[in-house]
């Protein structure tokens, strides 16, 4: 299938295909065409006497011909919407041949930011059974309105699907006298790291928005590197800037898992304050391992205590191992007290 959904263009597309291509044999059809012949064409390319059908986005309607084994898209950035271009992925890979799906952007311009998410969902979401997935992407890209009302707007746009969901099935269960079960509690990271999204990484500011929302959602430190791939696939290597970003969320994570209430640096000194206290002698065994890891942390100072691990930094040290520093504390926090099990309230 070589997809071109503009009937007025579709023919000057079936000539270039030929070009290209002189001994195949073409074929176009589109809804505009007579019954008869639209009706004759298919028969002809099922048959296997057609070797390219050149065709608008009417070969979506229900088709299932096993022997197409290629599908090309043009204009996939500008005349489809994402469930369109899943739907008609699957018009190829019907049977046991191997099947290849090209989606091609107009060269003029910029890829736009629905452009460019409607475009990595579909890179994103490849196994069998996906189609959910798509749709939720699909309405969190173009947004939704008010679900539990009439309005053709809402909320979901401003915090994301995601979030929107959880936060409704929260407000159900409260609404119902069911017990809502408390999230673990996302420890606060201040640290004097430059850690951002440059404008000159990501231009789009919508895009720039999106990603800070999702890595604020992620929960897991899979999610935070799946996350790094796309955003070097997409954008290109990444900055200083968001690789500390990155790093960041990751510690966030890790730092929950331990009990990490807070890290704070200032004042020449890092600060992790600690939901669940430490006995005496596991904050000092927290102190000792993080010295043990090597540098930065064993160039700094500490002074253990139950409630919090406080760590003096040298004259001179080089910011740019703040971070490094900090991630030491919490892998050796984790190391001595282990994960906390149940989020605490």
């Amino acid at each position: 299938f070589h997809v071109n959904n503009r009937v007025e263009t579709i023919e000057f597309a079936a000539r270039r295909v030929k070009e290209l291509v002189p001994q195949a044999r073409i074929g176009v059809a589109h809804g505009q065409m007579p019954e008869e012949e639209l009706e004759r064409t298919m028969c002809e390319f099922v048959e296997g006497k057609l070797d390219i059908l050149v065709c608008t986005s009417i070969i979506g309607s229900g088709l299932d011909i096993p022997n197409a084994n290629t599908l090309i898209v043009e204009r996939a950035d500008k005349d489809f919407g994402l469930a369109q271009l899943y739907h008609l992925k699957g018009r190829v890979g019907r049977s046991d041949r191997q099947a290849y799906a090209y989606f091609l952007i107009s060269g003029k311009g910029r890829l736009t930011a629905g452009a460019q998410m409607r475009l990595s969902a579909l890179r994103e979401f490849t196994d069998l059974g996906s189609g959910l997935k798509v749709a939720m992407r699909d309405l969190e890209i173009r947004g939704a309105g008010n679900i539990l009302g009439p309005e053709q707007h809402g909320h979901i746009q401003a915090v994301g699907l995601a979030l929107y969901m959880q936060l409704l099935e929260e407000a159900i269960k409260e609404a119902k006298g069911e017990v809502v079960r408390p999230r673990r509690p996302q420890p606060t990271v201040d640290l004097a790291v430059h850690a951002r999204l440059p404008e000159d990484y990501i231009e789009e500011e919508g895009v720039r928005i999106e990603v800070y929302r999702r890595l604020a959602a992620c929960e897991a430190e899979e999610e935070v590197e799946r996350m790094r791939a796309e955003l070097r696939d997409r954008f290109g290597p990444l900055p200083e800037e968001v690789e500390n970003l990155l790093r960041i969320v990751r510690l966030r994570i890790r730092a929950s898992l331990c009990g990490v209430a807070s890290i704070r640096g200032a004042g020449g000194r890092i600060v992790v304050s600690l939901l669940r206290p430490l006995r005496r002698a596991q904050a000092e065994a927290v102190a000792d391992r993080a010295v043990r890891m090597g540098r930065p942390a064993s160039l700094l100072e500490f002074e253990p205590s139950p409630a919090q691990i406080i760590a003096h930094l040298p004259s001179g040290l080089d910011r740019a191992e703040i971070l490094p520093a900090a991630e030491q504390i919490v892998e050796a926090i984790f190391a001595v007290a282990g994960p906390v099990e149940e989020a605490v309230a």
